[in-house]
């Protein structure tokens, strides 16, 4: 089983940087529209270790035939959108069975 993941939208709460977060240089390298095919669940490659913690759980549960997710609150079962933990800038990625 194939699973895509994209990033749909990205959300900066310049706010909060400007007040929390110490100067980063590159402190997160996904655009919106990226895509990682995934074939078995290892770490996409250009995927930072905290989206894929936070992606794992999900892309298990699709890559392994689970379906409605959360009781079906997504249009299509076999998906998910999820958003990864960083505070700052979250990324949300869709995630999706393809065949």
């Amino acid at each position: 089983m194939k699973l895509r993941i994209t990033a749909m939208r990205i959300v900066r709460h310049e706010d909060l940087i400007a007040r929390y977060e110490n100067p980063l240089e590159n402190p997160c390298p996904i655009k919106e529209g990226d895509t990682f095919l995934l074939t078995c669940l290892e770490k996409p490659e250009g995927l930072c270790e905290s989206a894929w913690q936070t992606l794992f759980p999900f892309a298990f549960a699709l890559m392994n035939g689970a379906e409605s997710l959360y009781d079906g609150w997504m249009k299509n079962k076999k998906t998910a959108m999820v958003s990864c933990n960083d505070g700052f800038r979250p990324v949300s990625f869709y995630l999706e069975v393809i065949d």
